[in-house]
């Protein structure tokens, strides 16, 4: 048997996942299923706010009605940011990830949708989608935990057709990811051929998640690339870089600004900075935690703490929140956020989005950016064209919301808190796939990354590696 995969989005760019395994026999509309993969939205910088780029919306390049299934592997907004324009569009099909991921994507739409209201009302920002389609969508998804194996055919999909691939039976389990909390690979086996769709995979080991899967056995890996040509700090030389970011604006007598990603990563910041403060490595100093979405999606790390990994389930079997400390301020209101920049320094200031995309981290960026005495620490990947790489670059000046802004505080990056695998470990990921490895898509990341990975899969694991282009269609013997 053969299937057709058909990359969408996430090819030749980082962001904007979306890939399309048609299973249906050639010149048939009925025997087979129409499986899509993740269904995220485009980031990058533009005149009003990425969520309402006209890229993401813009009409499918298939028809939602025709898919069967959607599965999500995890909740970052490049990886479900379309999915109620999906349903919106028409898909009436079913929806399946981990429940932890369920929980956050309702988190993260409603936070997508108050972000569009806003746009709306500044710049007469397109809205992606409404209430009613998050609301839709929600009530075809349906969860599955890790290694719980299922079959489509068990399903109810879009269409009681009796002929809608009745006899077309493919398995799924969901293998644990690392990359944030209820991020899963997605493995499909249809007869004795496996392929494994990686989302986006973690920087194993983490203080919070469970180490990063292996995807033994599988024949195809579509598999992620952000990192592929890069290589991170190690877990102490990270923490090391950390630590003196604090020390140094502590000596300074400034601000330590943290743009962060909501998901994982200021999770794992407020825990390392916890640590270092209990065990007296770094003085104490006030920690402002504005991000209402990060703070919402902490709630949900104790709701799925059995999805973490055994030091942190103990943190919390003990009483003891491994996301708080005495000198941490939770900033609920945007007023409050605003009154921080009237308190003395020192002072550290974690707030969304990572990419400066949006939220509360360019207000912060206006006020501090001109500073001397300020340091902004990059803790993630900077996507191109986003504010935060402007700023990683160096530019002197950069527009914030329409206002030029001079650049002289400390810009300092650290991508040991990335949340994704780097070069050697995406490449001990796909070798780890065993010798029924016949095939890597690779995909999710800069051209350049994704075709230095492609070629060391090729020169070290002599496995046919190829980066496909937007659009790319590939026929698999599956």
């Amino acid at each position: 048997m053969t299937a057709k995969i058909t990359f969408y989005g996430g090819a030749g760019t980082v962001t904007g996942a979306n890939f399309l395994l048609d299973t249906r026999s050639a010149g048939s509309d009925q025997v087979g299923k129409r499986i899509l993969v993740d269904c995220g939205a485009l980031e990058r910088e533009n005149p009003t706010n990425q969520i309402c780029d006209e890229e993401n919306v813009k009409p499918f390049a298939y028809d939602p009605k025709s898919i069967d299934v959607l599965f999500i592997t995890h909740a970052h907004q490049d990886h479900i940011g379309r999915v109620p324009k999906l349903v919106r569009d028409g898909f009436r099909g079913v929806i399946i990830s981990t429940p932890a991921t369920k929980d956050i994507s309702r988190i993260m739409f409603e936070d997508a949708l108050s972000i569009m209201r806003d746009q709306l009302q500044k710049h007469g920002c397109q809205p992606v989608y409404e209430q009613h389609d998050v609301d839709v969508a929600l009530s075809l998804w349906r969860t599955h935990e890790y290694h719980e194996p299922f079959d489509l055919n068990d399903l109810q999909m879009r269409s009681q057709d009796d002929s809608a691939g009745s006899e077309d039976s493919v398995g799924v389990e969901f293998l644990d990811a690392g990359h944030i909390l209820g991020s899963a690979m997605v493995k499909l086996t249809r007869g004795d051929r496996t392929i494994i769709f990686s989302g986006d995979l973690g920087n194993t080991p983490e203080p919070l998640l469970n180490d990063l899967e292996t995807p033994f056995g599988a024949n195809y890996l579509v598999m992620e690339s952000v990192y592929g040509d890069r290589v991170h700090e190690d877990r102490d030389a990270r923490r090391d870089i950390l630590k003196a970011a604090v020390q140094d604006i502590q000596r300074k007598q400034g601000t330590l600004l943290i743009p962060s990603f909501s998901v994982e990563r200021t999770q794992v910041l407020l825990f390392e900075l916890n640590e270092m403060i209990e065990r007296k490595e770094i003085e104490s100093i006030p920690v402002y935690f504005d991000a209402p979405l990060a703070i919402r999606v902490t709630s949900v790390f104790e709701v799925y703490r059995k999805d973490l990994n055994a030091a942190a389930q103990k943190e919390f079997e003990h009483g003891r929140d491994p996301f708080a400390f005495p000198s941490l301020l939770r900033i609920p209101t945007t007023r409050k956020s605003s009154e921080i920049h009237e308190t003395p320094d020192p002072k550290i200031i974690i707030a969304g989005a990572g990419m400066s995309s949006g939220g509360r981290i360019r207000a912060h960026e206006k006020q501090y950016l001109p500073a001397k005495n300020a340091i902004v620490l990059l803790v993630g990947y900077q996507a191109p064209g986003s504010l935060g790489r402007r700023i990683q670059e160096g530019q002197k000046k950069v527009v914030i919301d329409g206002e030029s802004i001079v650049v002289h505080a400390e810009i300092r990056s650290l991508s040991g808190y990335s949340g994704h695998a780097d070069r050697d470990q995406l490449l001990s990921f796909a070798e780890a796939a065993g010798e029924s490895l016949q095939k890597v898509f690779v995909v999710m990341g800069e051209p350049k990354s994704s075709a230095f990975l492609a070629q060391r899969i090729r020169d070290y694991l002599n496995v046919e590696a190829v980066t496909p282009a937007q659009n790319d269609t590939a026929i698999i013997d599956w």
